[in-house]
């Protein structure tokens, strides 16, 4: 690696180019790990309807099967987005996949015979979806600030494991058995712990945190930036995870599709949530981050509104969840540039960790909240218009003290 901080982009030297084509490396590594880590996290969702039938399980244990790693892997990013802060990417990425290997194993193994096993398999689980909290850390430290909103957007994408599980966790356990896809997502992690040990590097100039997690943490919670964003990506991302968790799920339940069709539905659901967060990331570049938000905010309250009519699937209702994720997807890239904005650069990884929690628990909430209204009334449109009007709420905070917030950093 060349020796020169990777803030140093001017003049066109050979040691530039080392740099450059350095972070490029960094951020493909960096993006496999998340993605690998989140097929782990995802491997639960698709099979829900399954477990339901076979173990007999109602609409809320249904639905706290999924939503158990999220909560976990969501309150679990702050810890670790601390630890990110003091031991770097290099350590963490592949620490956080080995100890994800073991509760795959389990699960795939043993553990998706009864529901507590389910339960208990699903919390260790979680472990899986803390990585996020490492990679924003680690990406940011490799690029100057003005390349910062796409690079983060472009590591983001890894959320498009979830796809990798929507897409084949249901087919092979259809063509040979329920242990297949816990197994060959177990030995991708293994593969990448040591690809990542022996190749991820963290950036030159990085000083590692000399203080205590707990001191950092409490700096982190009186930062601003730190709740302005967190209540931002609970909306954003938190929408993304609760509709790629549930949306199996719902899809079967209110438009009486099969479970291969739902999960194909979900899987183009992520892809395009996964494709939107870069250009999220490199609008808030080019423009600012708030200006992306309230845009993306207000698709959210109008796409969710219609929606809760449950309207015909063709095309009102394909429509109106293209919307969502285009929205969810581009809005979660922009909160991150906007956290890479005005984020201390030594406490990014702490800051990424309450938001990244902050998202995953608003993916933790909707799907009981979901399954509890159904329940109770046999009907998702409650449930949609609370989406939307949390979404008004957000955009309203966005124009008013968000813009606030940038206008005073760049003062």
């Amino acid at each position: 690696m060349a020796s020169s901080t990777p803030r140093n982009f001017g003049r066109s030297t050979a040691g530039d180019r080392v740099v450059t084509g350095g972070r490029t490396l960094m951020l493909i590594l960096a993006t496999v790990g998340f993605a690998l880590n989140f097929w782990a996290w995802a491997l639960l969702s698709p099979l829900a309807p399954r477990f339901r039938d076979e173990l007999g399980l109602n609409s809320v244990q249904e639905s706290l099967v999924v939503a158990v790693p999220v909560i976990v892997g969501s309150l679990g990013r702050i810890p670790i987005g601390a630890l990110a802060d003091r031991y770097g990417g290099r350590l963490m990425f592949p620490v956080v996949s080995l100890i994800t290997v073991v509760p795959v194993l389990f699960l795939g193994l043993v553990g998706h015979s009864a529901l507590a096993a389910l339960l208990i398999g699903g919390f260790f689980l979680g472990v899986a979806g803390t990585v996020f909290a490492v990679g924003v850390p680690f990406v940011s430290a490799w690029f100057p600030p003005e390349k910062q909103g796409l690079a983060i957007g472009v590591y983001g994408m890894g959320m498009g494991g979830t796809a990798i599980s929507a897409l084949t966790t249901v087919r092979l356990v259809d063509a040979v058995d329920t242990a297949t896809p816990f197994l060959l997502c177990a030995a991708a992690l293994v593969i990448y712990a040591i690809v990542a040990w022996y190749l991820l590097r963290d950036a030159p100039g990085r000083t590692p945190s000399a203080e205590s997690i707990t001191a950092r943490l409490n700096e982190t919670v009186r930062l601003p930036v730190t709740w302005a964003a967190s209540a931002l990506y609970a909306v954003s991302f938190g929408g993304f995870v609760a509709f790629s968790v549930y949306l199996p799920s719902y899809l079967r339940t209110a438009y009486d599709l099969s479970q291969t069709d739902a999960a194909n539905r979900m899987a183009g659901f992520v892809l395009l949530a996964v494709i939107m967060r870069p250009v999220g990331g490199w609008l808030a570049d080019r423009f600012d981050a708030p200006t992306v938000l309230a845009t993306t905010l207000c698709v959210v309250v109008i796409a969710a509104s219609v929606q809760a009519a449950t309207p015909d699937l063709a095309p009102i209702g394909t429509i109106a969840f293209l919307a969502l994720a285009a929205a969810l997807g581009a809005g979660s890239g922009a909160t991150f540039a906007l956290v890479a904005l005005i984020a201390p650069p030594g406490k990014v990884g702490a800051v990424t960790g309450f938001v990244g929690a902050a998202g995953g628990l608003g993916g933790f909430v909707p799907p009981l909240v979901m399954g509890t209204i159904y329940e109770a009334t046999e009907d998702y449109g409650p449930g949609l218009l609370a989406l939307a009007v949390v979404a008004l709420v957000a955009l309203l905070f966005t124009v008013i003290v968000v813009r606030r917030q940038v206008d005073q950093n760049q003062t």
